[in-house]
């Protein structure tokens, strides 16, 4: 159970500012409450306490400043082109602070990577990190994103595109190339999402 120690006044206007409703607190010693997506913040004098199944983006609403994210993607297709599907997982000091993973019809392996990695920085903006971290295993990605690599094929560079767009929300950016075994949990949701019938 998260407590994020801040202003909870100061909180609570976060949270009307993103349209969440806020209720008084059940007891004396609550401030007031507010539930989002499948979570429930309980303020007190200088703490607010997050339960829930996912808290994440509750979370993600309380925090002061933005703060750094390290961001795992990963793309899977089976045949090339084919069904594919993109894993992602947002870990920060604390843990992990999302993941998921979602089929997204036929595509290249390629195609596949690019859509993860579009993902994860939609995931990570839309959770207010100010400083993102990226890692991936697809050495093509990381490179052509970096400029480093021409992208030839019109539908991979259209992607760059778009990522390049989303990597500038950021403060602050990085993007490296890591084995496949730094990058399991984004692989192993990319194909347990394929998995699904």
């Amino acid at each position: 159970m998260p407590v994020i120690e801040c202003d909870p006044d100061r909180a609570r206007e976060r949270l009307a500012a993103a349209g969440v409703d806020v209720e008084p607190g059940n007891t004396d010693h609550e401030q007031w409450r507010a539930s989002y997506d499948g979570a429930t913040a309980v303020a007190y004098e200088d703490k607010v306490v997050v339960q829930g199944g996912d808290t994440g983006r509750m979370e993600a609403l309380l925090r002061e400043g933005g703060g750094r994210v390290h961001a795992y993607f990963d793309g899977a297709s089976r045949g090339n082109p084919g069904p594919a599907a993109v894993g992602y997982v947002l870990v920060t000091d604390e843990g992990i602070v999302a993941e998921g993973g979602e089929r997204i019809g036929r595509a290249t392996n390629n195609r596949a990577e690019y859509e993860a990695l579009v993902k994860v920085l939609e995931v990570a903006s839309d959770y207010g990190f100010d400083d993102v971290r990226v890692r991936g295993d697809s050495e093509l990605i990381v490179k052509q994103v970096r400029g480093e690599w021409n992208a030839n094929d019109p539908d991979l560079r259209e992607r760059r595109v778009r990522v390049r767009e989303l990597l500038t929300e950021f403060d602050e950016w990085s993007i490296e190339h890591v084995p496949r075994e730094i990058n399991d949990r984004a692989d192993e949701l990319a194909n347990e999402a394929l998995d699904d019938d």
